[in-house]
């Protein structure tokens, strides 16, 4: 469960999904986040930073290999959000036929 409460934290799984493909910097996510603080944001990064998922690199931070595997977990949830947004989409255009 723990797992859980760490990743249903707000903007926790965003943060990560950001980091899939490289390091990036504080002021790189919080331009990528909007909506997210900079409070919130260095929260976020001490906490994925103490349970090993991400590490500060020379380029800010970066996913850990832990990480890296939970960001592989991560592509089937973004595939079912893709084809629920098209779901939701059809469903708005056509309300009758779904």
């Amino acid at each position: 469960m723990a797992a859980m409460d760490l990743f249903g934290r707000r903007w926790a799984l965003r943060i990560l999904w950001e980091l899939r493909a490289g390091p990036l910097g504080a002021r790189t996510l919080l331009a990528r986040c909007e909506g997210l603080s900079s409070s919130v944001l260095y929260q976020r990064l001490r906490e994925l930073t103490s349970s090993g998922i991400i590490a500060p690199s020379a380029d800010g931070y970066e996913l850990t290999r832990l990480g890296a595997a939970l960001g592989h977990a991560l592509q089937p949830l973004n595939e079912w959000a893709i084809t629920w947004m098209q779901v939701q989409e059809q469903h708005d255009q056509n309300p009758a036929e779904a």
